[in-house]
């Protein structure tokens, strides 16, 4: 069986110039079956060529896991006709990642922070809070379909 992932990869022609980057997109089906692959092909795309400590690798590998799966269930609402995309820039000392569904959106500040004892059996807002834990920046567009994670390099 083939695989419903679409991957894309754009490497700059100057991958040693000053601000050069390489591109990696990625659309996936709304089916929480493809995250592992989807997590896996990204992550090897965006540590190729660059030496990345374990912590690197394990914090791409959580968040992207968590925001794909966000997208998919809450987004998509798991919606098997919709797709998410995943684009990765990677630059010499960042890797920046969007992940982003064909939802409503959501309001990023009304999610709150699983940290008192009330909250650990709620469903929600967990993978988000684990998310701005381990990058080092996260924004949102306007809507609130796409998500941007930042993690340094160094």
């Amino acid at each position: 069986m083939t695989s419903p992932l679409r991957l894309c990869v754009r490497r700059s022609p100057a991958p040693d110039a000053e601000g050069a980057a390489t591109l990696v997109t990625l659309r996936l089906p709304s089916d929480i079956s493809c995250i592992e692959e989807a997590v896996e092909l990204v992550t090897r795309h965006c540590l190729a060529g660059h030496s990345a400590t374990r912590t690197i690798r394990f914090r791409l590998q959580v968040v992207l896991s968590e925001a794909l799966a966000n997208a998919i269930l809450r987004g998509n609402q798991g919606a098997l006709d919709k797709w998410v995309e995943v684009r990765a820039e990677l630059r010499a000392e960042l890797i920046r990642v969007h992940v982003t569904d064909q939802g409503p959106g959501f309001d990023p500040s009304a999610v709150p922070e699983p940290i008192r004892p009330e909250q650990i059996d709620e469903a929600g807002g967990r993978g988000l809070f684990l998310i701005r834990r381990l990058v080092d920046a996260v924004q949102f567009n306007e809507q609130g379909n796409s998500i941007c994670m930042i993690l340094r390099r160094h």
